[in-house]
């Protein structure tokens, strides 16, 4: 299903003229490098193409005739290679030799009898050219050496490769090979020989650099009735590029690409079927908004989010936002994992945009908790990104980031179907051991529960609320905001201190309560006790509190709280913060709850 899916959607591209998508038997590879030569064969020049991207220069993107897989073996590229193959020198291979006389034989035995001039000055280039000539031509430098190189008639505008003999004979040198025997592909139907490997996918993260595989098969064990290769799973040659070609389009690099996200350690790749291209891209275009979320500063983005999902929340079809969009467009979203020189597939889910944006209004409203630490509803990569542990003066970081997580967390939003309980347990570790109560990890508490609750799961005695609720009489969440409440008097007698309650017993607070409270209690009768001296009407605010909070508690302090509530612990001690410090706004010594810009 998968490769037919990106096989179609190949297929959509060609029609519709796409950018940058490469025609049958030909890729995109980066380009450092052009040699220009002369009708007798001399280089003329060598010009650098790179372009500068984030400040950098990196190689340029051509189209060029697709480069065999390689792994040990030696296996020259067709009028583009590195510096070893063309040239015959490298700063990393030891085996240049073998590799140059491998690209020389094979041009000079494909275009020796070509009728065209550029072609005919490329050969007589490798006739004459010896690797010593690197240096002592003066043309070249150490900064080349295993570059990707193109070649270029002095006074035309069209690479080699782009001249239309060069195209008959790439044509030629890739017909079918007629000693396979004829197969049904599997993707296709029709009937021809199957291509045994399968193009390399460039673009994942954490794959390897030359390109990995979905589809391969390099072990006895991977063999059935002693077939070779890809003969295995019949797939044709023409399927083959198809599907990797659009994968590889999907993957690529560069800010035009709004198609590919990463979130975790999957990189998500998502894209539409629609009647025409402009509704395509605006499905596109919108699902990717709604699944990445916004720049921070963004207010534009975040309303248009917001106008979404509020028609959605009111019933209405998503055309009444734009008239553009269709709520029976079909979306297709992939998620892919390195895993050696292969591909894991972590996720796959087909539905129509209208479908995945009602189950995103889901999570939003899984997710909503007052007072709001956010504009819209956090991405599934900031909730990822919120179980990942906090050091000081440092941000979090996407690496840190539990394996499967992210994508768990994906799957679950675009689903519909329930959090991974690992999130909570992870969320509660990290608040314990770093001391961070974000909103974003009290949602992430919250979430859990509600969802469950919702779809029929676990029915709790209690539902996780929203905002503060001085009804509740669930002892997590109870505790929590007597711990919120014992924190404020000892920064209001205390003052601006290095360290509260929070960063020395949060974790045995939330976890074991009856080992702490008791010490906590006490200690707040000297807090109280200052405070009446100074501000008198501010200690019995605060009495009262405490004296409310715990006649709602049963007579002993619980010896130890379940996961559950030590979730709703974290609710109930955010939303007490909240409420006492929305009161005290005015006292600019007041620490407010840390947020951190995840």
């Amino acid at each position: 299903m998968i490769l037919l899916a990106l096989t179609r959607y190949y297929e959509r591209l060609r029609e519709q003229g796409s950018k940058g998508l490469a025609p049958p038997g030909y890729s995109p590879v980066g380009i450092s490098y052009e040699i220009v030569l002369n009708m007798v064969g001399d280089i003329v020049a060598v010009n650098d193409i790179r372009e500068t991207s984030g400040g950098k220069l990196r190689p340029k993107p051509l189209i060029v005739p697709q480069p065999p897989k390689r792994s040990s073996n030696i296996a020259p590229c067709f009028l583009s290679d590195k510096t070893s193959y063309v040239l015959g020198v490298s700063a990393t291979s030891k085996r240049t030799k073998e590799e140059h006389a491998a690209f020389k034989a094979r041009h000079l035995d494909a275009l020796n009898d070509a009728d065209d001039p550029g072609l005919q000055a490329l050969c007589r280039f490798l006739r004459r050219w010896t690797p010593e000539q690197f240096v002592t031509t003066g043309i070249f430098n150490e900064d080349m050496l295993d570059a990707t190189l193109v070649f270029r008639l002095d006074g035309s505008r069209q690479y080699l490769h782009e001249r239309e003999t060069a195209r008959v004979a790439w044509a030629r040198l890739i017909s079918t090979d007629d000693t396979v025997a004829a197969q049904p592909c599997l993707i296709t139907g029709k009937i021809g020989a199957p291509v045994l490997l399968h193009p390399f996918i460039k673009g994942v993260r954490g794959a390897q650099s030359s390109g990995a595989s979905i589809v391969s098969f390099n072990l006895d064990a991977f063999k059935s009735f002693g077939k070779e290769q890809g003969a295995n799973a019949p797939v044709s040659q023409e399927a083959a590029f198809a599907y990797t070609t659009a994968l590889n389009h999907l993957l690529r690099a560069g800010s035009d690409n709004f198609q590919k996200l990463q979130i975790g350690d999957i990189t998500v790749v998502f894209w539409a079927e629609a009647d025409d291209s402009e509704q395509a891209q605006e499905a596109e275009l919108t699902f990717g908004t709604l699944l990445n979320g916004f720049a921070p500063d963004d207010d534009s983005e975040a309303q248009k989010i917001r106008n979404i999902l509020d028609n959605i929340a009111q019933g209405r079809p998503l055309d009444d936002v734009n008239p553009k969009l269709n709520d029976t467009t079909l979306m297709y979203v992939l998620g892919l994992a390195p895993n050696a020189s292969r591909l894991s597939i972590r996720l796959w889910e087909i539905a129509t945009l209208g479908t995945f944006a009602h189950r995103i209004l889901q999570h939003t409203e899984d997710f909503h908790i007052e007072p709001l630490p956010w504009k819209t509803a956090p991405s599934t990569w900031r909730v990822a990104l919120a179980t990942a542990p906090i050091r000081t003066g440092a941000k979090p970081k996407i690496d840190d980031v539990a394996t499967n997580l992210a994508s768990d967390i994906l799957r679950s939003v675009l689903t519909g179907h329930p959090y991974p309980r690992s999130m909570l347990a992870t969320t509660l570790m990290r608040m314990r051991s770093d001391h961070v109560i974000s909103g974003l990890r009290v949602a992430i508490c919250k979430a859990i529960p509600t969802r469950e609750r919702r779809l029929g799961l676990h029915q709790q005695e209690e539902k996780p609320p929203v905002s503060l609720n001085k009804e509740s009489k669930h002892p997590g969440y109870r505790l929590g905001r007597l711990f919120a409440t014992l924190e404020d008097a000892q920064r209001c007698a205390q003052g601006k201190i290095n360290a509260t309650i929070r960063d020395r017993y949060y974790g045995a607070a939330s976890s074991t309560p009856a080992s702490v409270f008791p010490i906590l209690l006490r200690n707040t009768q000297n807090h109280l006790s200052k405070l009446r001296k100074d501000k008198p009407g501010l200690a019995a605010s605060l009495e009262k509190d405490i004296r409310e909070i715990i006649d709602g508690l049963p007579e002993a302090f619980p010896r130890s709280l379940p996961m559950e509530a030590q979730g709703q612990f974290a609710i109930g001690y955010y939303h007490q913060f909240q409420a006492r410090f929305q009161k005290s706004t005015q006292d600019k010594d007041d620490e407010h709850i840390e947020e951190i810009a995840i």
